[in-house]
């Protein structure tokens, strides 16, 4: 076990480390606004890396069922265990809604994707990308509803996703199979050199928002420490438990499992402090979460993967 898990983070957590370093370093000594590189990542970048995925994805539709199945399914299911905690622990509104954001959405596209890819491979990768669209999709739309209660419009929340260009490119992904249509060689390579980029971009951004979401010296009050706490239990214990079981129940196996188990086993979304400030959900609480999540996820993750072997 102790060689697997010395393996694992040698072959896939090593170069991972190096990008995330890099970035918390330059973000530390040097603060930098990482705001037009995450502008690039979102608009360029991932756009380009979800197109050449699909187009050329070796995934099956009783595939591609069984992810939908299992994303919305898991969604369901892990919102219900919070709502439970908060209610048993007689949580506030806001921090409620804190514990179910850190609860339901994880880091899986700067930093689940490059794992996945260094993980198993091409394979992971092309079955990782119907469950990050699907991702994209909820936490633009059900992401601000569990944020804002009150504040929620629909209106304002579909609109939202068509402002994200990941959804054309998937789109236009589709089409193109659907439609058998080729593109021209130099056009594939021109895409395939901006995807490239995608990986050591993302985990740059990764390590300066984990400088930026430090936790400081702030006085915590005692429903923010609850809250906490429960965030961390969700993120690294039920969720994988829940996740775990759920895939088994589905009978989803292989690859597909592998991948879905740890994608549903990241740490929270850096994502959820936005709408978290944004809409007052106890901001403190996600932040705390998702620097301690992120922090445990380079132990816990590695001894996941050499599991799954």
């Amino acid at each position: 076990m102790l060689q697997t898990f010395v393996t694992t983070v040698y072959q896939v957590f090593l170069p991972i480390s190096l990008p995330v370093i890099g970035g918390a370093l330059i973000k530390y000594f040097k603060p930098i606004d990482t705001k037009p590189i995450s502008t690039l990542s979102l608009y360029l970048l991932s756009p380009a890396l979800i197109f050449e995925t699909l187009i050329g994805a070796d995934i099956s539709y009783g595939e591609i069922t069984d992810t939908v199945l299992f994303t919305v399914l898991n969604m369901l299911l892990l919102w219900g265990i919070a709502v439970g905690i908060g209610k048993a622990w007689s949580l506030p509104a806001a921090e409620r809604s804190g514990l179910t954001l850190t609860a339901l959405f994880t880091n899986c596209v700067n930093y689940g994707l490059p794992l996945v890819l260094l993980a198993f491979g091409q394979a992971g990768l092309d079955k990782a990308s119907v469950y990050v669209i699907l991702q994209i999709i909820i936490v633009n739309t059900l992401g601000v509803y569990f944020a804002a209660r009150s504040q929620f419009s629909v209106k304002q929340a579909a609109l939202s996703i068509f402002k994200l260009p990941s959804i054309y490119a998937a789109v236009l992904a589709v089409i193109c199979r659907t439609a058998h249509v080729e593109l021209p060689q130099e056009l594939n390579q021109g895409i395939s050199m901006i995807s490239g980029a995608y990986s050591s971009v993302a985990l740059f951004i990764l390590g300066a928002q984990m400088v930026s979401v430090r936790s400081g010296k702030s006085a915590y009050t005692a429903a923010m420490n609850k809250a906490f706490y429960a965030g961390l239990a969700m993120r690294l214990v039920i969720s994988p438990v829940a996740s775990a079981l759920l895939l088994y129940l589905l009978g989803i196996q292989g690859v597909l499992f592998n991948v879905m188990l740890v994608l549903s086993s990241m740490p929270a979304a850096v994502n959820a402090v936005i709408l978290a400030e944004q809409f007052d959900a106890a901001p403190k609480v996600v932040t705390r979460c998702i620097l301690w999540t992120t922090l445990a996820s380079f132990v816990l993750l590695p001894l996941m993967i050499g599991w799954l072997g």
